[in-house]
């Protein structure tokens, strides 16, 4: 089978394509740097000739509100024309848990136009909302409101996952039939934002401390204890961060 991955050579589009061609799939990795350019549509009839299925992992360059809104719908209009053309069978896409809840946020709103324009495509898809990676935890903790030596950050609930689990429910779904349907993915472990980010810094050996203050808000919107966590029934993946934390994967 042929599966192209757009966003092929990032984060999870990486591990993605390394898991299909180990189970012997043709797994193109289609990204600018490959000479595919979803905004351009440079590259991208000759990457879709003969392919299957086409997994979109691409992320805006830019959280932006009007860079990113501009990226996923150009992104989208020029995929989904190219996948007509070559008769895809299936388009798997990587979403974000809790896009509905977080509107107050351009970037989920450029989430929740891409969704859109997948359902409105006529091209039978899945959509895999996966809550935040472990790989981000790093990001979340210096997003807080830094006062001397402490960092206030939100106690509202998080459930993040690996970013290799991640890569493995993707595989999964891009080797099934196509749902028409939007599932999730999350973590073993569902907790406060703040002590994940507390669990972090004190790996690093970073000195500060974390206060909980619910008044900070996440990348500039407000969150409550179901904003980023799953519903019912998600696909659960089996690292702990924890372990995360003493493994290669975080170390590199």
């Amino acid at each position: 089978m042929k599966i192209v991955v757009i966003g092929g050579t990032g984060l999870i589009g990486s591990q993605l394509c390394k898991n299909l061609q180990a189970l012997g799939h043709e797994a193109l990795a289609a990204s600018p740097s490959t000479g595919v350019n979803v905004i351009s549509g440079e590259g991208l009839k000759e990457a879709l000739q003969g392919a299957d299925v086409v997994v979109d992992v691409a992320n805006s360059p830019s959280f932006e509100d009007h860079a990113a809104l501009h990226f996923f719908e150009t992104a989208g209009h020029n995929l989904f024309a190219a996948e007509k053309i070559d008769g895809v069978k299936h388009h798997v896409a990587l979403s974000v848990v809790g896009t509905e809840r977080m509107l107050e946020s351009g970037y989920f709103r450029a989430k929740m136009a891409q969704e859109k324009l997948i359902k409105k495509s006529g091209i039978p898809y899945t959509i895999l909302r996966a809550t935040q990676f472990f790989e981000f935890i790093g990001a979340i903790a210096y997003s807080g409101r830094e006062d001397g030596d402490t960092i206030h950050l939100t106690s509202a609930a998080l459930q993040p996952i690996a970013s290799l689990d991640v890569a493995a429910a993707l595989t999964d779904i891009a080797l099934q039939a196509p749902g028409n349907q939007t599932v999730e993915v999350a973590g073993p472990e569902c907790k406060p934002l703040v002590k994940f980010v507390t669990q972090y810094l004190q790996h690093i050996k970073d000195p500060r401390q974390t206060v909980s203050d619910d008044t900070v808000p996440y990348f500039g919107a407000p969150i409550n204890d179901q904003s980023l966590t799953p519903g019912d029934n998600p696909i659960v993946g089996p690292t702990r961060f924890d372990d995360w934390l003493k493994s290669p994967a975080h170390e590199s």
